[in-house]
């Protein structure tokens, strides 16, 4: 149990990274600033806000590229706000992202090559032709699932709260919807993905790179 708890921990880690701050603090203070003094103070100080966190990795020696990715994020969103006129539409962009993941995730399982697969793959370096042996891909073509299934969820949610206007109850929903929602999938992404591959009894990423004959012990740790 306790080993599995240190995996889970390691994976969590791996993941988080240094960009949570940067996609969660702005939107909130975009909320915040914007219905003291409106929407383009709310633009400004947001902005702003995601910039001083890219600094201060900077200047700490952290990579700065999940903070940039984060300042990207807020002067598109920024934009969309800023043309239409309406602070609700910040959001719209967290709307279109989940509803281009929700097709991605479909037509990856559709085509036989499982959006899970793929994210392991680019994350991991493993090599491609060892996630779609017959022996493995299921396991990531299930969690594919589960992940269309989140993102179609959070869609849902996103659109119905953006049409009722209520900024606070929108930014607090995306915040939830996001970064908590996700790692909980991901957890369980990663506890039934390690589970299933053993059931499914193919080979661990190191037997299949040195050619190992069966029986194989198979992919203990890492999904």
């Amino acid at each position: 149990m306790i080993k599995i708890l240190d995996e889970i921990i390691d994976e969590v880690k791996s993941v988080i990274g240094g960009k949570t701050i940067g996609a969660i603090v702005p939107p909130i203070v975009f909320v915040i600033v914007n219905n003291i003094f409106g929407v383009f103070s709310g633009i400004l100080a947001a902005t702003l806000c995601a910039l001083a966190i890219g600094v201060q990795r900077y200047l700490k020696g952290e990579t700065v590229k999940y903070a940039l990715g984060g300042l990207g994020g807020v002067m598109v969103a920024s934009a969309f706000a800023y043309f239409a006129g309406n602070a609700a539409d910040y959001f719209l962009p967290r709307i279109i992202s989940s509803g281009s993941l929700f097709l991605v995730s479909v037509l990856s399982i559709i085509i036989g090559r499982p959006i899970a697969a793929f994210a392991s793959h680019l994350s991991r370096g493993w090599e491609m032709e060892w996630f779609m042996r017959k022996d493995v891909k299921p396991a990531y073509r299930e969690v594919s699932i589960v992940w269309a299934m989140l993102f179609l969820l959070r869609m849902y949610l996103q659109v119905n709260l953006y049409r009722g206007g209520n900024l606070f109850l929108i930014a607090w929903a995306n915040t939830l919807l996001g970064f908590p929602a996700t790692m909980s999938v991901l957890v369980l992404s990663y506890l039934y993905g390690t589970w299933r591959l053993r059931n499914l009894k193919g080979p661990g990423i190191e037997e299949f790179r040195e050619g190992k004959a069966p029986p194989w012990e198979g992919q203990r740790r890492g999904f």
